[in-house]
């Protein structure tokens, strides 16, 4: 287990981050989230030692991070940095040696790995023959290939068309069942609200949000109201009480509602004709919940 306490840190006059605690278990996926500059990857690089935390304390399984334990962790940074004019084969199998594979092993578990993410190019191929999203799957390789216990994406989803997209959140769900502790970083709330178990909000270093993806999302109330009946309008919905906005929403329109506990007059309302296509009563998304604590509005 992963355990963080009051981890800061300052820059100068800036506090990038400021007193984080998180714990992450086996098998479980931790979903980092927040504005560009809120402290995600300042976080990666004090885990990883890359630089001092001012305070706070960093454990595994009740431990400061050995240097042993640096061996089991997969990292994929999000500044990008294969050799160009390497082959995958060799600068994959090189990193997978460092952790402690043995190069037959790593051989076969590459061309697995590849398989799987669905690599457009062959081993002996050099990196700068492959497009930025293949190149980026090889990296995600590397990161992965030796079975590591904890790991640590930034913006893994990064630049990736839904379909690829898809592939490293597969891989993820992988690592997951095989037991592997997992935080990333992304601005893809879907993605973040598929995969993560944890999700944690930052703002200006700040943990703003910190739980279950439901969770968070229950605590709004379900004021989010997706309704398809033909015979009303924008105009009938904005009369009806407990209705603060309308847009269009497909075939119907979404309102925004002051109180969930409004949903069943509307309910009542707009089904006293009868059938009515989609009556749908839901939380806000998390995508939402980030726009209304990071810029104060939806």
């Amino acid at each position: 287990m992963i355990e963080i306490k009051g981890l800061t840190k300052t820059f100068g006059d800036r506090l990038a981050v400021d007193r984080l605690s998180l714990t992450i278990k086996p098998g479980e996926v931790l979903g980092l989230i927040g504005q560009n500059g809120a402290g995600k990857t300042t976080i990666f690089r004090m885990i990883l030692n890359f630089i001092d935390a001012d305070s706070g304390s960093i454990h595994w399984d009740g431990q400061p991070i050995s240097n042993q334990d640096r061996q089991q962790i997969g990292f994929l940074p999000e500044e990008r940095g294969l050799y160009q004019k390497e082959s995958i084969e060799a600068q994959v199998l090189y990193l997978a040696q460092l952790h402690g594979m043995d190069k037959a092993s790593a051989k076969a578990a590459l061309r697995d790995w590849m398989n799987q993410l669905a690599v457009v190019g062959r081993p002996e191929d050099k990196v700068q023959s492959l497009s930025k999203g293949n190149a980026q799957k090889v990296q995600m390789i590397a990161a992965l290939i030796f079975k590591p216990r904890f790991v640590i994406l930034d913006e893994p989803f990064s630049g990736l068309d839904p379909v690829n997209a898809q592939y490293f959140l597969k891989a993820i769900q992988r690592l997951k069942e095989e037991g592997a502790m997992i935080i990333f970083s992304s601005h893809n709330m879907d993605n973040v609200s598929q995969i993560s178990d944890q999700v944690l909000m930052l703002k200006e270093g700040r943990t703003v949000l910190s739980g279950p993806v439901e969770a968070i999302r229950q605590s709004y109330g379900r004021t989010k109201l997706t309704i398809e009946a033909p015979q009303y309008e924008r105009k009938d919905y904005l009369a009806m009480p407990g209705v603060q906005a309308v847009r269009p929403a497909g075939n119907g329109y979404l309102l925004d509602l002051t109180d969930e506990s409004a949903g069943p007059a509307i309910f009542k309302t707009v089904t006293a004709q009868g059938y009515i296509p989609v009556f749908s009563q839901q939380p806000p998304t998390l995508a939402e919940i980030f726009q209304r604590e990071v810029t104060g509005h939806e």
